[in-house]
């Protein structure tokens, strides 16, 4: 009860706010719906009725309050091939695998393995988004009449400056109307939301893809299917975590993922694409003063009211108007303290946010950014690590031995080191290896152990080791080619 509890209560918490977030966001997804649907290959309605069905589903299933999915460019650019290949009802099959396989990936808890993502990843990917935000306006924004310029101008202004006037009513929002009033006030004659494509007249009938039930229509589908599945999760896990800081309240990630998979499954029984979470468009909710479900569900809700009810309003609507609203998001988005924060950080944490931005630039794609980011955070990291080992050699002349008392952490990065720190030029009868301050953690550390036993043993140095964890020793136990009765008084040493 308390959980049904909480969820009432991330619906009607902030009801006024929401509704007035909802309906700024419904506008801003207009043009970018209609912008990806052009990338996929598809009519401009796939594109809307998509963002129509994710948003309104993902907020009664997400585990991201006042998140904003819909179609999507990443998702967007990996579907052309197969929409000009196999035809749209393919791309509706594909969409509905897509969603069960993120159900599935929500069921195996997939989500936790955002906490691999560094905070220099992050910045990196929400700034090549920031500017991928900007740099898609660039069209709105070149060889354009000058009037245009001045109508951005004049929406911008709003949106700054009418939070000092109240911030009861969400100033991109008054921006929007604003800039319509401005231009229909005057006879402007600039670029409208009709201008962008055919808007959808009816609602889409429920119906199942047209294709045939094969292991062939599988064959085509499920390589685009793991590909949207995975650049999605990748994009709404991340977009997810910056709501949460915008927030500061938690998300879970493992439900959104289910959620998602959800949305997109009713999005392609509809006539929809495949989609996701978007930045973007959530920051605007967040800025606009969105916080519950209701501010996602009223997107998705408005949107297709502006689609159906009120086409003759929304066609009027200049795309100057919306241009302004998505620099407001593309300059909020980017991390303008990143830019001081590069002398101040470490330089390996400098070098991934960099890599993560150009590899999104390069490519358009923000997976592969986070991949590259994440991978070279991870090398960094074990850099760091391998870093952490010492190993101080003492000897008893009296006694005859020498004992190495090893410290920190021995695994694939720091093996060689171990190895070098033992000098093999020892005349003393016996070693001891004392790694009760040190951990193995994996096949190539019981290795390294394994090649510095042996040679000393050839030598005809008796090797004694002492001091292994339970986790080592279970390690050495099953790995090890060394003595197993060495191992196991080295074990019973513990007790």
């Amino acid at each position: 009860m308390k959980s049904l509890s909480n969820y009432r209560q991330e619906w009607f918490f902030n009801i006024r706010a929401d509704i007035l977030s909802g309906i700024v966001v419904a506008l801003a997804l207009i043009p970018e719906a209609v912008g990806f649907s052009v990338i996929a290959g598809v009519d401009p309605k796939v594109g809307l009725f998509a963002s129509v069905a994710i948003a309104c589903v993902t907020a009664l299933t997400g585990g991201r309050p006042a998140m904003i999915s819909a179609a999507t460019a990443s998702t967007a650019v990996l579907m052309g091939p197969l929409v000009r290949d196999h035809g749209i009802q393919y791309l509706f099959a594909a969409t509905i695998l897509m969603g069960v396989l993120q159900i599935i990936a929500g069921a195996l808890k997939l989500g936790r393995l955002m906490r691999f993502v560094s905070r220099s990843v992050m910045t990196g990917f929400v700034n090549s988004l920031a500017i991928l935000i900007f740099v898609a306006q660039l069209p709105q924004l070149i060889g354009v009449p000058e009037v245009t310029y001045l109508l951005i101008a004049i929406g911008l202004a709003v949106i700054y400056l009418f939070p000092y006037v109240t911030k009861t009513i969400p100033s991109p929002l008054v921006a929007i109307v604003v800039v319509t009033c401005v231009v229909l006030g005057f006879g402007i004659h600039v670029e409208t939301v009709a201008d962008l494509g055919e808007m959808p007249k009816a609602l889409p009938p429920l119906a199942f893809p047209q294709v045939p039930l094969t292991f062939e229509t599988l064959r085509i589908i499920f390589p685009y299917a793991v590909a949207l599945a995975a650049v999605g999760l990748l994009e709404s896990l991340l977009t997810a975590q910056i709501v949460d800081d915008l927030t500061d309240t938690p998300s879970n990630k493992s439900v959104e993922c289910m959620g998602q998979g959800a949305g997109n499954i009713v999005s392609a029984l509809f006539g929809g694409m495949g989609g996701c979470a978007m930045i973007g468009q959530s920051v605007i909710n967040v800025t606009s003063g969105g916080r519950g479900r209701l501010s996602t569900f009223v997107a998705g809700a408005f949107l297709l009211v502006l689609l159906l009810v009120l086409d003759d309003v929304l066609r009027i609507v200049p795309v100057a108007a919306l241009v302004a609203v998505m620099i407001m998001v593309s300059i909020g988005t980017f991390s303008w303290k990143s830019i001081i924060d590069l002398k101040r950080h470490p330089g390996t944490s400098s070098i991934v946010m960099l890599a993560t931005v150009a590899t999104v630039l390069v490519t358009q794609d923000l997976s592969k950014g986070v991949i590259v980011g994440v991978l070279l955070s991870g090398i960094f990291f074990a850099g760091k690590v391998a870093r952490l080992f010492a190993v101080d050699r003492r000897e008893d002349g009296q006694a005859g031995t020498v004992t190495y008392r090893v410290e920190g952490q021995i695994f694939f990065a720091s093996a060689e080191s171990f190895i070098g720190a033992f000098a093999f030029s020892e005349t003393a009868r016996k070693i001891i290896i004392d790694v009760s301050k040190a951990h193995l953690w994996d096949i190539t550390a019981v290795g390294a152990l394994d090649k510095v036993v042996m040679k000393f043993r050839r030598m005809g140095i008796d090797v004694q080791l002492l001091g292994f964890n339970q986790a080592s020793t279970e390690m050495v136990d099953r790995f090890a080619l060394h003595d197993k009765d060495e191992r196991a008084a080295a074990s019973a040493s513990l007790h």
